[in-house]
């Protein structure tokens, strides 16, 4: 039985590390939600800000790219800025969460933000 005393404090140093993970992994997740991205199309005509949490913070259209003769091609260029800002965000999310996780895929951490 004195094998257990090693056992038992070696349980509270991995819970002590664990928490202080914890903390840390929420840390960078509020880090992640001050982070802005930017991402633009059509020469800078669409510029959008998204953060690292994935959340679209502005849009801004320049006014010579609306045309009321050609909205295809303003939905085009909002959608191709809004989905290039998406990648950069998970990528800077990855980024920063996978020194956390050392690129391990661990279950529930990849849908936390949608990534």
């Amino acid at each position: 039985m004195k094998g257990f005393g090693n056992m038992t404090e070696m349980m509270k140093q991995m819970q002590k590390q664990a928490q202080k993970m914890q903390k840390q992994m929420e840390d960078a997740q509020r880090d992640l939600k001050e982070r802005v991205i930017e991402a633009t199309s059509g020469g800078g005509m669409i510029t959008v800000h998204m953060n690292g949490k994935q959340e679209i913070l502005s849009i801004k259209i320049d006014p010579e790219v609306v045309d009321p003769e050609d909205v295809q091609m303003l939905e085009d260029l909002i959608l191709s800025a809004v989905s290039q800002a998406l990648k950069k965000s998970q990528e800077l999310y990855q980024s920063e969460m996978g020194k956390f996780t050392g690129g391990l895929n661990i279950p529930g951490m990849s849908g936390m933000f949608g990534g």
